[in-house]
């Protein structure tokens, strides 16, 4: 970009900064680097879902479940670079958006950003805030089990209200930008529990207690051909993240080029976390691979790996959970600080404290709950990744595109596209189906505040 250029955009961004609502101004400080912005994104992409690849192996097999893999890492890298350039033409005009809304209000109008793109984002972030707070006390109880010789006195919703706990602190935390260093901890600890899953599954696979591997995927040719759309929408909510514009509003102006290098950081760990954790853990136990493959290192309570690792791994799933957590719940911060806040005095004045503190207290205290009473990570895990992840990463930039930049419906570009907004329209309609029916068939094992 020319010196000119960026002052200019600079100029208006500070222009537009004035009149930004609570939440934009508070919440979506536009002050960071590309390298924060490669931070945040890794940490709202590479979480502990990761550790589910091997079970959605399982419901497609190697060659489906790694092409899969591959299509969705290609695909969402692109979309997420669309909505980059969409951000960066409108920030170029003047008119920088800081929200997903804001996109879907100022490209298709009023009604997408209201009734379609807010809730549905709302809805993708505050279950993934629920299913984050689930999977920590999910990774305490697991580090309970293996640190007492008294198991059965701490039931699994105890462990998920001490994680509420530790997020009623964190949810005080005020802005997205406040978060770069916790996120750039993040992303040493998901590169660390990911090694360790990986390197636990190739152990347990060369073991003497090795199991039986097989690759054949179970159940009926109506189950498996529901099971693969299951797997399509865990794959999904895996590589998801609904929250780029927000991301990308964390960087200070001028922003052209800065989400590209943020992206690479990103999926140079999507790389080397993903395909190793679900490669071997579904190499060692095929068909057997659990909800999530730490699951499978315990059998009958006796873990197959020693404590230490078992301990070390959790460790760090606990820890780097809690920063998924706190990020995702920055669009929920967002809009309860444009409802509750003013944005004419000082963001921390008691004026504009005391809401905030009991807003996100509330808000964090009802997804303990609801993680408490419903703790079944993997059903959570494929429903969001239908209703939200799907039309959020994988249809919306692909048409947000084409209506800004309007390139010729002769082109590559414009029938790519449309393509694979339609192809993805179509799989996130049977992933929910399927999801929801796989709710249904797991009915009967639901029981409000399970110990499972």
């Amino acid at each position: 970009m020319e010196p000119v250029e960026a002052a200019t955009e600079e100029g208006e961004a500070n222009n537009i900064q004035k009149k930004l609502d609570a939440g934009a101004l508070f919440v979506l400080k536009s002050r960071g680097s590309w390298l924060h912005c490669g931070y945040h994104l890794t940490t709202s992409i590479v979480a502990p879902a990761l550790l589910s690849l091997p079970y959605a192996l399982s419901l497609m097999g190697w060659f489906a479940g790694v092409l899969c893999l591959i299509i969705s890492a290609l695909v969402t890298f692109y979309s997420y670079n669309l909505l980059s350039l969409v951000l960066e033409h409108h920030a170029h005009l003047g008119q920088r958006q800081l929200r997903f809304r804001d996109m879907a209000r100022d490209i298709l109008g009023p009604g997408w950003g209201r009734y379609f793109v807010g809730p549905i984002q709302f809805g993708l972030c505050y279950g993934a805030v629920i299913a984050c707070i689930l999977l920590g006390g999910q990774s305490l109880k697991y580090i309970y089990l293996l640190s007492t010789s008294r198991p059965e006195t701490m039931k699994l919703y105890q462990f998920v209200i001490i994680f509420g706990v530790l997020m009623l602190v964190l949810a005080q935390i005020p802005s997205f930008h406040s978060l770069r260093h916790i996120n750039l901890v993040s992303l040493v600890l998901c590169l660390a529990y990911s090694a360790c899953a990986t390197a636990g599954s190739i152990y347990i696979g060369n073991s003497m207690n090795a199991p039986t591997k097989d690759y054949s995927v179970n159940g009926s040719k109506q189950n498996r051909v529901f099971g693969s759309f299951n797997a399509i929408s865990i794959i999904a909510t895996t590589y998801g993240n609904g929250i780029i514009p927000e991301i990308q509003a964390t960087i200070a102006p001028p922003v052209k080029g800065k989400m590209f290098k943020g992206l690479c950081v990103c999926y140079a760990v999507v790389l080397s976390t993903f395909f190793s954790v679900a490669i071997s853990g579904y190499w060692t136990f095929g068909n057997q691979a659990k909800g999530t493959v730490l699951l499978n290192f315990l059998v009958d309570e006796k873990p197959l790996l020693p404590t230490w690792i078992l301990l070390m791994t959790n460790v760090f799933t606990f820890l780097q959970v809690a920063a998924v957590s706190v990020v995702y719940l920055q669009p929920t911060n967002e809009v309860l600080e444009s409802k509750f806040a003013n944005a004419k005095i000082d963001q921390f004045s008691i004026r504009n404290v005391v809401p905030r503190l009991v807003s996100r207290s509330l808000f964090v205290v009802i997804a303990t709950t609801v993680a408490a009473m419903f703790p079944f990570f993997g059903d959570i895990n494929a429903l969001i990744g239908a209703f939200g992840c799907i039309p959020l990463d994988f249809i919306l930039p692909m048409v947000f595109y084409n209506v800004v930049f309007k390139p010729s419906k002769y082109s590559l570009l414009f029938w790519g596209n449309t393509i694979l907004a339609s192809i993805f329209s179509a799989l996130g309609v049977l992933g929910a189906i399927s999801s929801i029916r796989q709710m249904v068939l797991d009915a009967n094992t639901f029981s409000l505040f399970a110990n499972i």
